[in-house]
């Protein structure tokens, strides 16, 4: 089943997406509804999986992991087993930020937040030992033109 949201659960969700530490208060100022009412919007959203969490969005760089890579997998595996040890090791790796099963010429494009190189030969080394992949690539990010976590509404 569908939620339906209207714009009142647009603003709101504009502002949470901005700061999810804002106050009920400001929210329902700035939407103009009723603090009671505001409130029992984000529970019904909550409640139907519209807002999945909230979270603080952290530096990278001031917690030591500025380099950015996105790793481009190919692999000629393609049984449940191996997918579930593929997620498995994913799971495991705090390095990978997300990661994707795509369609076309790659497989899966895993995104990974390093503190340097170095660091990510080592998360190389370590993610080839538990799978076996034909063909494993990375590219580094030099600038983030953008980066958000704002879905657009």
């Amino acid at each position: 089943m569908t939620l339906e949201i209207d714009i009142l659960d647009h603003k709101i969700l504009a502002i949470l997406q901005k700061d999810s530490s804002a106050s009920i208060d400001t929210i329902s100022e700035q939407v103009a509804l009723s603090r009671n009412a505001c409130w029992r919007r984000i529970k019904v959203m909550e409640a139907g999986g519209i807002i999945r969490k909230r979270v603080a969005l952290l530096d990278p760089k001031k917690i030591g992991c500025p380099l950015s890579a996105l790793v481009l997998i190919r692999t000629d595996h393609h049984s449940d087993e191996w997918r579930k040890e593929f997620a498995s090791a994913v799971s495991a790796m705090p390095e990978i930020t997300s990661a994707h099963r795509m369609t076309g010429d790659l497989d899966y494009v895993l995104m990974v937040r390093l503190a340097d190189v170095a660091a990510y030969d080592h998360f190389y080394k370590r993610l080839t030992s538990r799978i076996s992949v034909s063909d494993i690539s990375a590219s580094f990010v030099m600038e983030d033109l953008k980066d958000t976590t704002a879905l657009p509404l």
